[in-house]
């Protein structure tokens, strides 16, 4: 089974966004609880084929919606590289690598690492920094940039360090929130919340502490804005969305968040991320965008391009 990625269809993409093709994808190790390699060991070859057939549609969806995809090279030995979302945090052309809890996911920095430079070599990169050691923070599945709102929601608990958002605030010079999520099962932030851009933030309370949900609500502030999700669409991971404008791409969900969804004016488009759910990852964790602007950048870029085009007319 090999995997294919169409262009995007638009002339000026609506997106560029990071992927990484599912060759050496398989459950090899746990750990999170939906991760069970005993299981996926019981007919590995289909559900290999099975999570093949389903990047495909992903990136087909894509695509078809006018995003330009950057393709990361997979390797054997490291079969969660799949899930770029990991790789980084990146906003303004900026790139704050992760650095991973477990040692499972820590042979994944050095081609994360080398994918940023190449994008560097390019000109699509300014800036690459490292976290120190002794902090874990695991990219956009932890902090995530909330673009209504011009600030970071950082999660902690699972995977991350509180402390680590210290270090996103003072490397890109913009608001963090921190969050404490207080479940193992919800052990990323983007399992858990998705602010969408028309500010909406579409989120399951039970995955945060009483004191970070009553954070969640102060910040979005109107009442009508918070889409809280039932246990069913969270353990399928629903959460885990691709919001771009007003298309969200996600696995399956239920009736009710659809209407929510589309009564707020976007366009829901399902895609059967079964197989990526054994380990426990979905529409966002296969994904990184890598043209996160920042509303300061955009007009400093454009106050560029003005200096330019009158420096040589």
């Amino acid at each position: 089974m090999s995997v294919h990625v169409k262009p995007g269809h638009a002339m000026t993409p609506r997106a560029h966004i990071a992927v990484c093709p599912p060759h050496f994808f398989e459950v090899a190790y746990s750990i999170n609880p939906f991760m069970e390699p005993s299981r996926w060991e019981i007919d590995a070859t289909a559900y290999h084929e099975h999570a093949v057939q389903q990047w495909n549609k992903l990136t087909d969806t894509l695509a078809r919606l006018g995003v330009r995809l950057e393709l990361l090279q997979p390797h054997a030995g490291v079969p969660d590289l799949v899930f770029t979302a990991n790789a980084a945090v990146v906003l303004d052309q900026k790139v704050l690598l992760a650095r991973f809890k477990h040692k499972e996911r820590q042979a994944e920095e050095p081609y994360f690492r080398a994918f940023f430079e190449m994008l560097q070599s390019r000109g699509l990169v300014s800036e690459i920094a490292s976290l120190p050691q002794a902090i874990h923070q695991e990219g956009a599945g932890d902090c995530v940039w909330d673009p209504a709102r011009q600030m970071f929601w950082a999660g902690y608990g699972p995977r991350s360090d509180m402390g680590a958002a210290d270090y996103v605030r003072d490397f890109f010079g913009k608001p963090v929130v921190p969050v404490k999520l207080q479940t193992a099962q919800y052990y990323h932030l983007d399992v858990s919340m998705a602010p969408l851009t028309g500010g909406e933030m579409v989120y399951y309370p039970e995955a945060f502490s009483p004191a970070s949900v009553g954070q969640i609500q102060d910040h979005v502030g109107n009442p009508d804005n918070l889409i809280a999700v039932s246990a069913e669409d969270a353990a399928n991971l629903c959460v885990n969305a691709v919001n771009i404008e007003r298309d969200i791409i996600m696995a399956p969900c239920s009736n009710q968040l659809r209407g929510h969804l589309t009564e707020r004016g976007y366009q829901v488009h399902t895609v059967p991320l079964t197989e990526f759910w054994r380990s426990g990852g979905s529409a966002f964790c296969l994904t990184l965008r890598l043209d996160r602007y920042s509303d300061g950048f955009l007009s400093r870029q454009a106050k560029k391009t003005v200096l330019h085009s009158v420096e040589t007319a």
